[in-house]
């Protein structure tokens, strides 16, 4: 189910069923009812390249262990989190410290203290205290981070000697910065990099978070330093490298699946995504976006690919 029609089908049964199958948040947490096996899971993605990927070997692994999937994609999170509450979708990938901060402000409103942090303990500590209210198990994180980078050009790092986030701040350099729109007030944008590294942002280019069009405005010099993730594969091609946030500022953002306990809260659930936690790594990840961004491989050949190669499929 992709598109218009499996949204449409979302929403309607979100409407009929709400939240339903979920404990009631006055339980204060409390698990009352065994984890749930259902045989049929689906798994939900977000839309986007890694999400897809990481939505395809959950499939898989799920599919050797016995048991039947489907793929369901709803790019909002506003949507597909509602849905896994309510087990319209049964599994999904997520980002420990962003999801934390997002359950958070649906738990305790908008202005709620961030409960996300670099402190991956303390990160889970708090996700797993949110989640749990609303019937979903936040799984162990594996080894794969995908976090808030900054790329700058290889020429402008050799040039000025930079390799670190701080070597850029005690630069002095004045960095016009290609993010998106909200990076002017997010703290591990705009504020932090001020606030953290001393580094001198003239302005933000509101390009979007390494999209090719703010990676091209660094490239041609428009910019100087663009917002990415850890896994973006694409750097190379515009000759950009990543500086390393040396003092920490970006967020445990470790991928953990997270499941609805009652259809899909079992012993071998966990199991069988437990095994893609024990070998994936940022660096593997990276690879499998390029291959499907750059070298236009289709998703479900690159994890199953991935997986054989790791001994995980048959």
């Amino acid at each position: 189910m992709r598109g218009r029609a499996a949204l449409a089908g979302l929403l309607g049964l979100l409407l009929l069923t709400g939240c339903a199958s979920g404990p009631s948040l006055e339980t204060q947490g409390e698990v009352t009812e065994p984890p749930g096996d259902s045989r049929y899971l689906t798994i939900g993605s977000a839309g986007f390249t890694e999400s897809d990927l990481l939505a395809t070997m959950y499939g898989l692994l799920l599919n050797e262990a016995g048991y039947k999937t489907s793929m369901l994609t709803v790019s909002n999170r506003e949507l597909y989190e509602p849905a896994l509450e309510s087990g319209q979708i049964d599994v999904v990938a997520e980002y420990a410290a962003t999801f934390a901060d997002w359950l958070n402000a649906k738990t305790n409103g908008a202005d709620a203290p961030a409960v996300g942090s670099p402190d991956l303990k303390a990160t889970m500590t708090a996700l797993r205290k949110l989640a749990t209210p609303r019937g979903l198990t936040v799984l162990d994180p594996g080894r794969a981070v995908d976090q808030n980078a900054f790329a700058v050009t290889r020429e402008f790092a050799g040039q000025h000697g930079l390799k670190t986030l701080s070597d850029l701040g005690r630069s002095g350099l004045e960095v016009r910065l290609a993010a998106g729109d909200e990076c002017v007030q997010r703290p591990y944008c705009e504020p932090g990099l001020r606030k953290t590294y001393g580094i001198d942002i003239t302005g933000v280019d509101p390009k979007g978070v390494g999209t090719t069009q703010a990676k091209r405005a660094v490239q041609n010099g428009q910019d100087q330093m663009v917002l990415t993730t850890t896994t973006d594969a694409t750097l190379d091609e515009f000759g950009l490298v990543l500086l390393a946030d040396d003092k920490h500022l970006q967020n445990a953002d470790y991928i953990v699946p997270v499941v609805n306990r009652s259809r899909a809260g079992s012993k071998g659930v966990t199991g069988a995504l437990d095994r893609l936690n024990d070998v994936l790594t940022t660096a593997d990840l990276a690879s499998m976006n390029e291959q499907v961004d750059s070298w236009r491989r289709l998703s479900e050949d690159v994890a199953r690919t991935y997986l054989e190669d790791k001994g995980l499929l048959k």
